[in-house]
């Protein structure tokens, strides 16, 4: 498989990027979900752009620090088949500990210098804020993200978790061309208002845990999250209790419909993301091969519109118990 049969998708219209149709969120490999294992990030990244995944979606506070640079290592000698994405904005110490929500314009500039050293690039193809620092006027970020644009060092800007109206004032600043927020058949709350401001401004959407943080893929289950995941560390109240029973009830339903589609229900669940608009480029993310191709096979999975009824009374948007997050603070609304 490759990039023509994956395909293409063309995110922004003002300022336009082409990325493959899917790409590859690579978090996981460094942080948060279970053991880190470089090694097979790596392999798990040149088999991507082997299958025509070049969209790559990493952060500096991922590692923190070390999964850029994991992703550097990973793209040296094929970074002019890449589109590159990094974000700044969740400010962290090198031992891990929070510091804050930044998004003033010195730390924006600095923030882009080093993501620059450490991914070993002379530019970032889309440069995301990765949550909205209320303390500092968007119009001031934004600003200071568009000087790294006519300094080259940036092409193309995006934001993470941006409401509605922040995204407006922001696209008046400069074109946004994508909001990465997590969406998925567990996450629609940005149909409401986020989704028609984006079409309106013609903005794509890069939907994060589309995937609903590996639940949906029906591998999940108390037993298999491991120590040093952070699902079962309290932070996702979906994991918790009497929550995850209800959420897993919900996911035998998609295991059904998978089952009469003949794929895998990680397949169904991105398929169902990745039909709700050619705007929309989903980053699964994983950290082994053998799941990466699972993902990619959603690609070649068609679905009628009986089929997406089928998912969505299968899964109705208000069925899903508990919050995405157990601190839902950072989320601008």
């Amino acid at each position: 498989m490759t990039t023509a049969d994956i395909g293409q998708r063309t995110l922004g219209t003002t300022s336009s990027l082409t990325v493959s149709t899917l790409g590859l969120g690579c978090m996981g490999m460094s942080e948060f979900y279970g053991t880190p294992d470089e090694q097979s990030g790596i392999d798990t990244i040149h088999r991507a752009l082997d299958l025509g995944v070049t969209f790559l979606d990493t952060a500096d506070m991922y590692g923190p620090f070390t999964n850029e640079q994991l992703v550097g290592r990973a793209i040296a000698g094929r970074r002019d088949e890449v589109q590159l994405a990094t974000k700044f904005g969740n400010e962290r110490n090198p031992d891990g500990s929070w510091v804050g929500i930044n998004g003033s314009p010195d730390y924006v500039r600095a923030a882009c210098d080093a993501s620059l050293q450490r991914l070993g690039v002379d530019h970032i193809d889309l440069y995301y804020q990765h949550r909205v620092d209320r303390s500092v006027p968007i119009e001031e970020t934004v600003g200071a993200m568009k000087e790294l644009v006519e300094a080259g060092k940036v092409r193309h800007l995006g934001l993470s978790e941006a409401g509605a109206e922040t995204i407006r004032r922001a696209h008046e600043v400069h074109p946004i061309t994508a909001l990465q927020s997590e969406y998925s058949l567990f996450t629609r709350d940005l149909e409401d208002q986020v989704l028609p401001v984006l079409r309106e401004l013609g903005i794509g959407l890069v939907p994060y845990s589309p995937l609903g943080r590996g639940i949906l893929t029906g591998a999940v289950s108390r037993e298999t999250l491991e120590a040093g995941d952070s699902r079962a560390a309290g932070r996702f109240p979906r994991f918790e209790g009497e929550a995850l029973d209800a959420n897993l009830s919900l996911v035998e339903k998609v295991k059904e419909l998978a089952a009469q589609k003949d794929c895998t229900p990680g397949q169904l669940a991105l398929a169902w993301v990745l039909a709700q608009g050619q705007d929309v480029a989903p980053i699964p993310g994983t950290k082994r091969v053998k799941y990466l191709e699972e993902n990619v096979g959603a690609v070649g999975v068609e679905l009628t519109e009986d089929d997406l009824a089928a998912l969505e009374q299968a899964v109705p948007r208000d069925a899903v118990v508990g919050e995405r997050y157990g601190d839902m603070s950072t989320i601008d609304a």
